[in-house]
């Protein structure tokens, strides 16, 4: 789309059919011999709908800061296909979390929307009948997002009961319940079902210190995140209390925040280098203020997850001879077959992917993609794995090279998608059996998810059903929007190199949904061509 009137050479605005521009290269061709003149052809019609759409749109996205980032824009008729709108349609754009879109989709055609994870306990060894159980106790995970408390399935918003690491309570209660006493021999966390990968390619550094970073694990227990909880004294100058929970082998928390008068505002600055187990807090928090929480991800979650469950034992008065610890690689072939002692059986995955869509969850759509991936075989490579979904998107109809995937969440900056291949994605969605929880499982607006507080009191709440995204300098939206008139559209809207405030490409990304329902409300009143009479 063009940035200012003025510049027409900045890009190519299509309306319809109808294509406007003027190329660079009209100034070279000027140098050549000019060919004789030729009688003009009429200029193909333009819908209504779609001149008064790119009006709206030039308005919105002409004007600072807008006009600075790039724009990719794709508008069809779900029914027919029909392109009512494009402009850089076939550009590359970072999608943030519209990646989300694919990898959903890939894992419910994959393993089916009733797909379920199965995570449990098992030993090399023996239970006697007096509780005693000799060998290695292993906590095997197979890619459960949800081992934790969220009450599913999700309605309108996040909802938990009981502590955070409940899945693991009840494996714990499991194991008693079978008699279990004593375990001569240590606890494992086994996450050897995925390959070692913790971090995808294109992830950033600051990334893997907050909980959207998590790092990825067969094995996720509350999201592999624990909580920091600061809480200042009554008066300036007492110390400040840094609490973990849950404990957890991973942290060791050097906590350099003071307590400043109740008027000074917070200051908190929090570091941890790569691969080190030293947190360091420093900063203020005024007196008798809101315990700060801080949410920190995992940098290895099957030795918590083990160091976690190990702790449960003991509490239900199981002991332990030997330690917690790790594997991530897994077990020569040769090795004896384990038991299973206890079994946790997760939620369907359409409930699964119903909360990743919803509330934009990283590490969840990272474990699906590699569900879905480890359903067809074990992989050698990040480079392997990305190759995977190939053959979905070529189902899809998606044109080769239109999908560089580096992850599966769309936080890797590596990755690039064009807006048609979106609208080809869920076009495609719309014919398949897995189509319901699919389109259930997007944001509405005004109503839930990342939308939630979108477009309220406006002709487009509650008609978008769509897919945000948001990393630094992008942002997208791409999904369905259903006119008042009952048409759905199909729709990607990409923004990239935006700068300004948040909120600037975001006010644009609503003001581009409203104009979309309103004015492609109804089918196009243009007559078709008549046919040709045969001679």
């Amino acid at each position: 789309m063009r940035r200012r009137p003025t510049r027409h050479c900045r890009g190519l605005l299509v309306l319809g059919i109808a294509t406007v521009g003027i190329c660079a290269c009209g100034a070279q061709a000027q140098t050549k011999a000019q060919p004789a003149p030729v009688a003009r052809n009429k200029k193909p019609r333009v819908d209504p709908a779609t001149r008064k759409f790119a009006e709206r749109a030039n308005a919105l996205l002409e004007c600072e800061p807008a006009s600075k980032g790039e724009w990719g824009l794709l508008i069809v008729d779900a029914q027919t296909g029909q392109t009512l709108f494009e402009s850089n349609a076939d550009k590359y754009f970072v999608p943030a979390s519209n990646m989300k879109l694919f990898t959903t989709a890939l894992a419910l055609a994959k393993l089916g929307p009733d797909y379920r994870f199965h995570t449990t306990l098992e030993t090399h060894g023996t239970l006697s009948p007096e509780g005693v159980l000799s060998g290695d106790l292993f906590l095997v995970g197979r890619g459960d997002p949800n081992l934790s408390n969220r009450k599913f399935p999700y309605a309108l918003k996040e909802e938990f009961d009981g502590p955070p690491e409940k899945a693991l309570v009840e494996l714990a209660d499991a194991l008693v319940a079978k008699g279990a006493k004593e375990i001569i021999g240590d606890v494992v966390g086994d996450d050897s079902y995925f390959p070692r990968e913790p971090y995808p390619n294109g992830w950033e550094i600051d990334d893997m210190v907050w909980e959207y970073g998590a790092a990825l694990s067969a094995i996720a227990v509350d999201d592999n995140t624990v909580t920091l909880t600061l809480t200042p004294a009554e008066a300036a100058g007492g110390p400040v209390q840094a609490v973990l929970s849950p404990a957890t082998p991973d942290f060791i928390v050097q906590n350099n925040v003071v307590t400043s008068a109740a008027e000074i505002k917070s200051d908190l600055t929090l570091t941890r280098e790569p691969n080190s187990k030293f947190v360091v807090v420093r900063g203020a928090l005024p007196a008798r203020s809101t315990p700060r929480k801080l949410v920190l991800a995992l940098h290895d979650p099957a030795e918590h997850a083990s160091a976690l469950l190990a702790q449960l034992l003991r509490e239900r008065g199981v002991k332990i001879s030997g330690v917690a610890r790790a594997v991530h690689v897994p077990e020569p072939p040769a090795a004896t077959s384990r038991v299973v002692l206890a079994e946790h059986v997760s939620v369907p995955l359409s409930d699964s992917v119903k909360l990743v869509n919803k509330i934009s969850q990283n590490l969840h759509t990272e474990v699906l993609l590699r569900a879905a991936a480890r359903a067809n075989g074990m992989w050698n490579t990040a480079d392997d794995l990305m190759k995977f979904p190939a053959d979905f998107y070529a189902a899809a109809g998606i044109a080769p090279g239109d999908v560089i995937q580096t992850d599966g969440s769309g936080l890797s900056r590596h990755d690039l998608v064009t807006p048609r291949a979106i609208v080809a994605l869920l076009k495609y969605a719309q014919a398949e059996p897995w189509f319901a929880p699919y389109y259930e499982s997007l944001p509405v607006a005004g109503v839930d998810g990342t939308l939630e507080t979108q477009m309220k009191n406006t002709n487009a709440a509650t008609r978008i059903h769509a897919k945000t995204g948001s990393v630094e300098h992008v942002r997208t939206r791409s999904g369905f929007a259903d006119t008042p008139g009952g048409r759905r559209l199909i729709f990607s809207f990409l923004s990239n190199n935006q700068g300004g405030k948040n909120h600037e490409a975001s006010d644009a990304l609503d003001g581009l949904c409203i104009a979309m329902v309103e004015e492609f409300d109804r089918k196009s009143p243009m007559k078709e061509a008549a046919p040709k009479r045969r001679r």
